[in-house]
């Protein structure tokens, strides 16, 4: 699909096929022109650099989100090195004095899972996990564990990066929280930039995380979240950004914090990456690249895999362990159970002899697909080795 504008990272993979998309994204030639972009704006400014960054970059890569995503309010998205920090100021949220309740999922990514699960161990939290197996029913069981209430935290993905299962009615589960009060936040890094998403409805409700270093291509160390405009949160763990807007106020004795998104802001980190991610989002805009094509794209490639894979008929990789055979409501990779964790080292370990390049987590093989692929890429037959 768009093969000619990946030519730097795909001239150092040649004889490979790169299946492990849904690790991380191999970056357009867009993005080295952006890295130099940054070294050179940063010559250029030196000590200057930050007002321009905050001026000019920011508000640019907050829009394209803002559009991407549907958000009525570019200006309530704050962006840091990574999500575990959102995570961390989130929990810091919190209210003191009780153990707070967060219901979430058994299939959350591992920074938050590790990062929770300490927090239960150490009794600050109670933790309750709704099982995304057998996934016909988790949309309505999650929905009515959240119906319940007296929750203070709910966590849960868009799409799950163990399965690529993605939830269909993200509306659903945030409807069924009755506590006003709640604090309600969607992983979507798996998401942003694979499925299309709008947020309109949701914006003012939900705090929404993702990034650049997956399905948005640039690589990483920019992560964001939308924040609702309404919050007026004020995380104890907090960093000199999430003053900005607020710099002119009357600090006294009292933390101030800005009127938007930035709240939620930290501190100093490399904008290299914000750069990057800025260039993707100038380029599909330029070239009318929409996320719903990408996704067709995709879905178009994992429906030729998965006819190649019937073809061959390998008992070790079939179509029998699938994890999810509904592709409608499926993120942009493919999953597959196999009988235990060794075999599917070994058989990853074999594809990656072969030039096809996966990953695995425990029993589970995992095949991505990117806008860098074409069908004439789909070649399975190692599989028949196997």
């Amino acid at each position: 699909m768009l093969k000619q504008h990946y030519q730097h990272f795909l001239s150092h993979h040649q004889g490979k096929l790169h299946m492990a998309c849904h690790s991380h994204h191999f970056w357009p030639d867009v993005t080295r022109e952006a890295q130099l972009a940054y070294w050179d704006d940063s010559a250029r400014l030196a000590d200057e650099k930050w007002a321009f960054f905050f001026a000019e970059k920011v508000p640019a890569l907050q829009r394209h989100i803002a559009r991407l995503l549907s958000l009525p309010d570019p200006k309530q998205l704050a962006f840091a090195a990574n999500t575990h920090e959102f995570v961390m100021r989130l929990f810091s949220c919190l209210p003191r004095g009780k153990k707070a309740r967060v219901l979430t999922t058994d299939s959350e990514f591992h920074s938050f899972t590790r990062q929770s699960q300490r927090l239960a161990e150490a009794g600050d939290i109670e933790l309750v996990k709704v099982p995304t197996q057998p996934f016909a029913s988790f949309e309505q069981r999650f929905i009515e564990q959240a119906a319940k209430g007296g929750w203070d935290m709910v966590f849960f993905s868009q799409v799950f990066f163990n399965s690529a299962v993605a939830v269909n009615d993200l509306a659903a589960m945030v409807n069924a929280v009755p506590d006003p009060d709640c604090i309600i936040a969607i992983d979507g890094y798996h998401g942003f930039c694979a499925l299309p998403t709008d947020l309109s409805r949701l914006a003012g409700r939900v705090f929404y995380l993702a990034g650049g270093y997956k399905y948005a291509q640039g690589g990483e160390g920019c992560c964001f979240m939308a924040v609702p405009p309404a919050c007026q949160l004020a995380p104890r763990f907090t960093g000199w950004y999430a003053e900005f807007g607020a710099l002119a106020q009357s600090r006294g004795q009292q933390t101030v914090y800005a009127d938007n998104g930035m709240r939620f802001a930290g501190a100093t980190f490399d904008f290299s990456a914000l750069y990057r991610l800025l260039a993707v989002f100038d380029w599909w805009q330029r070239d009318g690249i929409e996320v719903a094509a990408v996704h067709a794209h995709i879905q178009m490639l994992q429906q030729a895999f998965l006819k190649q894979l019937a073809i061959i008929d390998s008992p070790q990789l079939n179509s029998q362990q699938l994890l999810a055979n509904d592709l409608t409501h499926h993120g942009h990779f493919l999953t597959f159970a196999l009988a235990d964790a060794a075999t599917t080292s070994r058989v990853a370990d074999f594809l990656r002899t072969q030039g096809l390049l996966t990953d695995h987590r425990d029993n589970r093989l995992r095949f991505g697909f990117a806008p860098y692929h074409e069908l004439a890429d789909i070649n399975l037959k190692v599989l028949s080795d196997i």
